[in-house]
C-alpha cells in the first residue's frame, strides 16, 4: 500500500476505495475530528484570537487509525466534502497528524469531487492540490465569531433574563425575523372591499367570467368599494348597461425554466412539494449523495448538496440535452445550451449545482432501491436539472375589455393557453400557499372579436377583507435569510432546528411560531443589542466573511474591529438591573401579553383581586405574569396569552382501519404520554389473567392527522430491520424506547435524531449514527476462578469491571477497550465489592450503586452518622433517607467539578 486517502462519511469509504484499487486505503474522519472546547477561554481575543482545539475520543481515534495506516504510505489524500466545512475538516486532520509525527517524509495533497463516481473520483486524484488557506480562515474567523456571541451573550441573557437559553449570531436574528413578522400579524387591522364579477355569454353561447374594473368612468383602485352600498351600487350599473366586447389583446409570452437547484432552492421546493424539513431534505439528499445500494454497487446518485452555485458541468449538460433529444424530441432542445450564473459573491463557494450524476438513472429505474423520501427527492432533483435545458413554454395569453354603450362601466376578463408546453412537460415550480396561486393560466376565454354583443348573465358582489402577512415556513424562512444574506444555506437547516431545540418556535402546521421565551430573548437582544441581531449588520459581516475566504481580507483585523465595538456592548450591561430589564420588556411587550379587550375594560386589571395591576414579572425559573399588589395578591399565570395553550381536548380518539394479519381494529388514542396507536382490545391469557393490547407511542414530530393504519402497522411490528452493517455485516434494527426512538446493532446503541424516522431510516444513515455510538459493556471472558462472565461496563461515572455481584472501578484514565482479561480478574480481586440488594430511601431500589461503585466508594459514611443520632429522638426513619442522599450526592458533585 502506497497511498491513504480521508474523507468524512464511511458511507462513502469503501466506494471510493473500489474505485481506486488495491493502491489506496480509505479511511473516514467521520466529520470533525476536534472542536473548541465549550468553555470560556477557548477563543482568547486578548491574544489576537489565539484558539484551542480539542479532540473527542471518537476524533482521537480516527486520527490514531489514520496515522497507523500511513505507516509504509508514501502520500496522504484529504479528500473531505468540497466546501469549508470540508475545507476545515482537511486542515485539522493535517495538523494533528503533523503534531504527532506521523506526516514526516509524508505527500500530502488536497483533493475534491462534486459526486461520487468513478470519473469524478479518479480525476480528483489526477489534479491535486495545497490546502485553501483563505478558505480556512475563514472557517476560522466564522467559527470564533459565533464562539464569542455564543459565549459572552449567552451569560448576560442568562444573569439578566432568567430562563432564558442562550443566544447565537446567525440563529438570533432568524428568531427576530419570527418574531416581527408574528408582531405584524397581531396588529394586523383588516380592512373590507368588494369585488364584483358577471357571467357573460359569446353569441355563440360560451360562457366566461369578466370582473368589474371601472365604474362611473373611474378605474377602481382595491378599496374604492368598501361598502356594500357602493358594491350594490357598482353591481346595479353592470345589470342596467347593454355589454359589448371593446378590445380583444393577444399576445404569445415565453416562460423559461428555473435553474438547477442549489441547497437553498432545494431545501425550498422539497418543503413546498414534499412537506420536508430542512434537515429531513439535507440528511436524504447526504444520502443519496454518498450513494445507495444498485446491483451490488453503492452508486452515488446526485452532486454534492452543500452549494451557492446553479452552473453545470459541460458534460453534464451535454448528456442532459442528448437524453432530451431521446425521450422528448427535437422541440424541446434550445439552440444553444442554457448557461445559468450563481449569485454567489465567493466564487470559492460557488460550486456545482446539485443534479444528477448520470441522467440516465431515471427516478423510474432507481425508485425500488430507495427508501420513500429518497426517491421523492430524487425525482425532484432529477426533473429540475433536466427541464433546466430545456426549451422555454410558450403560452397565448388574451385579454378583452367589456364595455357599456357610455364607456362608464367596464370589465375585463382574462385567460390564457399553452401553446407549447417545453420544460413544463416535465416540471413546473409550485407555489407556496395554494391561495397564492393563479388560475389565470388554466382559464381558456372563448373566440370573440371587438364590438361583438354579450349577453349577461349573473352578476355577483362578493365581500372580503384584507389578510394578515403569513407566518414563515421553512421555505418562506429560508428565502428571506438568503434574500438578506443572513448565514449561509448550508447552516439553514441547523439554524432552523436550534430555534426549535431551545424552544424559541415550534412549527404549527408547517409555520414557525414564536413562543413567549423566545420574543423575551428577541425582546432584550433588541433592547441592549440591536446591532447584532440587525439584518443589515449581520448581512454585511457575511460579506467580510466571503471577503475572508477570496483572500482580500485579513481575518483578524475583521475580528479585532467586531470584538472592539461587541466588548463595548457587552460591558455596558454590567450595571443593568432585572428589575429595568423586566419593565422595558414589560413595555415592550404589552400588547402582546395584555391585548385589548373586546368590552374595553382594562386587560391588566388583575382578575384576582381587581385592584392590582398585572404585569411581567422573573422567578428564579424564568418569566411569568403577576399581580402588582404581591404578596398581598398571589396572582399568576404562565407566560403565555390567553387562549394561546390550545384545546387540549380538540384531539379525539379514532379508528385506522383493521390489522388484515388479525382481523382487530387499529385505533390511535390520547394517554397521559401522548398520542399512541393500539392493536385491539386486549384479552385474557390461558390462565384467564387480563391481558394488555399491543401499543406503540408516535415518533417525535410524526403528524398525528398524516398517520394512516400501513404506519400504525409497521409502528406496532417494531422492532424494523434495518440491514446489514456494509463492514461487519451484522444486523442493525431500529426500535421505539423509553426515551425515544433509537437503533441497536450488537452491543451497541444509538438514539435517532429528531428528524430520523424509525420507520424509514436508511442503511448508510443508520452506519452514520451508529459509528459514534459507544458500546454500553464489553465482555472479557470467562473467569478463571469463579466462572461467569467478566464484564467491563460504561457507568455514569466512568467504566467498571462487574463479574456476577461484584465490581471494581477501573484506574482514572484507563479505557474500556485497554482492559485484559488478566488484568480485570486481578483488579476484582483487589479492589472489588460484593453488591447486595439495597434498599434506598422510602424504600426505592438503588441500583444507581451497582451502575457506580465509585460513588458508593467515595461516600463518607462516617460524617453521615451524626445526621442521624439527633433525628433519632423524633423520627429516625424519616431522617434516615436525607442522610443517605447528602451523602450520595458529595462524590458526584467533586466528578462534575473536577
Amino acid at each position: 500500500m502506497s497511498n491513504v486517502v480521508v474523507v468524512e462519511s464511511p458511507a462513502k469509504a469503501k466506494t471510493i476505495e473500489k474505485y481506486l484499487g488495491s493502491d489506496y486505503r480509505v479511511l473516514a474522519s467521520f466529520g470533525h475530528v476536534r472542536d473548541l472546547p465549550p468553555k470560556d477561554g477557548s477563543v482568547r481575543p486578548e491574544e489576537d484570537f489565539a484558539m484551542d482545539w480539542e479532540a473527542d475520543d471518537r476524533g482521537q481515534k480516527q486520527v490514531k487509525a489514520i496515522a497507523a495506516a500511513l505507516k509504509g504510505a508514501k502520500k496522504l489524500y484529504l479528500a473531505t466534502d468540497p466546501d469549508r466545512e470540508g475545507e476545515a475538516i482537511s486542515w485539522h486532520v493535517q495538523d494533528m497528524l503533523a503534531k504527532s509525527g506521523a506526516l514526516r517524509g509524508k505527500d500530502v495533497s488536497r483533493i475534491t469531487f462534486n459526486e461520487i463516481t468513478k470519473r469524478a473520483v479518479q480525476h480528483a486524484i489526477a489534479h491535486p492540490r495545497e490546502l485553501d488557506t483563505p478558505l480556512i480562515e475563514a472557517y476560522l474567523a466564522r467559527r470564533a465569531l459565533d464562539y464569542l456571541v455564543g459565549f459572552r451573550l449567552s451569560p448576560v441573557l442568562w444573569r439578566k433574563l432568567p430562563g432564558s437559553r442562550s443566544a447565537g449570531r446567525v440563529q438570533s436574528v432568524a428568531l427576530r425575523l419570527i418574531c416581527e413578522r408574528e408582531a405584524e400579524i397581531e396588529a394586523f387591522v383588516p380592512r373590507e372591499y368588494w369585488t364584483v364579477a358577471a357571467r357573460m355569454a359569446t353569441p355563440a353561447g360560451a360562457p366566461f367570467t369578466a370582473r368589474l374594473t371601472h365604474h362611473e368612468g373611474r378605474k377602481l383602485d382595491q378599496f374604492d368599494l368598501n361598502t356594500e352600498a357602493k358594491a350594490m351600487a357598482a353591481k346595479a350599473a353592470v345589470e342596467a348597461g347593454e355589454l359589448h366586447v371593446a378590445s380583444v389583446e393577444k399576445r404569445r409570452v415565453k416562460r423559461n425554466p428555473p435553474p438547477p437547484f442549489q441547497t437553498s432552492t432545494l431545501q425550498q421546493e422539497a418543503s413546498r412539494k414534499l412537506g420536508f424539513g430542512a434537515q429531513v431534505t439535507m440528511r436524504t439528499a447526504q444520502s443519496l449523495y454518498e450513494g445507495v445500494e444498485i446491483g451490488g454497487e453503492t452508486v452515488g446518485l446526485i452532486t454534492y448538496m452543500r452549494t451557492d452555485g446553479v452552473q453545470m458541468a459541460r458534460e453534464a449538460i451535454a448528456e442532459l440535452r442528448s437524453h432530451i433529444k431521446g425521450a422528448f424530441g427535437e422541440d424541446y432542445i434550445p439552440a444553444a445550451p442554457r448557461e445559468y450564473q450563481s449569485r454567489a459573491k465567493n466564487a470559492q463557494e460557488a460550486h456545482e449545482a446539485i443534479r444528477p450524476t448520470d441522467v440516465s438513472r431515471t427516478p423510474e429505474k432507481v425508485a425500488r432501491y430507495l427508501d420513500e423520501r429518497q426517491r421523492k427527492l430524487y425525482e425532484l432533483v432529477w426533473k429540475r436539472a433536466v427541464a433546466s435545458q430545456m426549451q422555454s413554454a410558450e403560452l397565448d395569453q388574451t385579454s378583452v375589455e367589456i364595455s357599456d354603450r357610455a364607456g362608464r362601466t367596464k370589465l375585463r376578463a382574462t385567460g390564457s393557453v399553452v401553446a407549447f408546453d417545453g420544460f413544463l412537460k416535465l416540471y413546473r415550480e409550485d407555489v407556496d400557499d395554494a391561495a397564492d396561486s393563479d388560475d389565470d393560466d388554466a382559464r381558456i376565454l372563448p373566440p370573440m372579436r371587438e364590438k361583438d354583443p354579450l349577453k349577461r348573465g349573473e352578476v355577483s358582489a362578493e365581500q372580503h377583507f384584507t389578510q394578515p402577512p403569513p407566518r414563515y415556513s421553512e421555505a418562506s424562512l429560508v428565502k428571506r435569510m438568503e434574500e438578506l444574506g443572513i448565514g449561509r444555506p448550508s447552516t439553514y437547516a441547523s439554524i432552523l432546528q436550534v430555534l426549535q431545540d431551545r424552544e424559541y418556535v415550534t412549527l404549527d402546521r408547517r409555520r414557525f411560531v414564536p413562543q413567549d421565551r423566545g420574543r423575551l430573548v428577541t425582546a432584550f437582544l433588541v433592547a441592549y443589542f440591536e446591532r447584532y441581531v440587525d439584518t443589515g449588520f449581520t448581512a454585511a459581516l457575511e460579506e467580510q466573511l466571503d471577503d475572508i475566504s477570496g483572500g482580500r481580507l485579513d481575518w483578524r483585523e475583521v475580528m479585532r474591529q467586531f470584538w472592539t465595538d461587541f466588548s463595548r456592548a457587552l460591558d455596558g450591561t454590567g450595571d443593568l438591573k432585572i428589575s429595568d430589564v423586566i419593565d422595558r420588556l414589560d413595555e415592550e411587550l404589552g400588547p402582546h401579553f395584555f391585548p385589548k379587550a373586546d368590552d374595553g375594560s382594562d386587560p391588566r386589571e388583575c382578575p384576582n383581586c381587581h385592584q392590582g395591576r398585572i404585569g411581567l414579572r422573573l422567578g428564579r425559573t424564568g418569566a411569568f405574569i403577576g399581580c402588582s399588589r404581591y404578596p398581598d395578591c398571589r396572582y399568576t399565570r404562565p407566560l403565555a396569552v390567553p387562549g394561546a395553550e390550545g384545546d387540549a381536548n380538540a384531539f379525539a380518539d379514532r379508528s385506522l382501519g383493521t390489522d388484515p394479519a388479525t382481523g382487530q381494529q387499529v385505533t390511535m388514542r390520547r394517554g397521559p404520554y401522548g398520542i399512541y396507536v393500539q392493536l385491539g382490545e386486549g384479552g385474557t391469557d390461558a390462565k384467564g389473567k387480563p391481558t394488555k393490547p399491543k401499543r406503540a407511542s408516535l415518533p417525535r414530530g410524526a403528524d398525528p392527522d398524516g398517520f394512516d393504519l400501513d404506519r400504525a402497522l409497521a409502528l406496532l411490528s417494531m422492532p424494523r430491520i434495518v440491514g446489514l452493517h456494509p463492514e461487519t455485516g451484522e444486523e442493525i434494527s431500529s426500535n421505539l424506547g423509553r426515551f425515544g426512538p433509537y437503533l441497536k446493532m450488537g452491543n451497541l446503541s444509538k438514539t435517532l435524531d429528531r428528524d430520523d424516522d424509525p420507520l424509514t431510516v436508511g442503511l448508510n444513515r443508520a452506519v452514520a449514527l451508529l459509528a459514534d455510538a459507544k458500546p454500553r459493556g464489553v465482555t472479557l471472558g470467562e473467569h478463571p476462578a469463579g466462572g461467569g462472565p467478566v464484564e467491563v461496563r460504561r457507568g455514569r461515572f466512568g467504566p467498571f469491571l462487574m463479574h456476577g455481584k461484584r465490581v471494581a472501578n477501573l484506574p482514572r484514565g484507563t479505557e474500556m477497550e485497554a482492559v485484559t482479561l488478566d488484568e480485570a480478574v486481578k483488579l476484582l480481586a483487589e479492589k472489588g465489592k460484593e453488591l447486595a440488594p439495597m434498599k434506598g430511601a422510602k424504600g426505592r431500589k438503588a441500583p444507581a450503586r451497582a451502575a457506580a461503585p465509585k460513588a458508593e466508594a467515595a461516600s463518607p459514611p462516617k460524617k453521615a452518622a451524626p445526621a442521624r443520632k439527633p433525628a433519632a429522638k423524633k423520627a429516625p426513619a424519616a431522617k434516615a433517607a436525607p442522610a443517605k442522599k447528602a451523602a450520595a450526592k458529595k462524590p458526584a458533585a467533586k466528578k462534575k467539578a473536577g
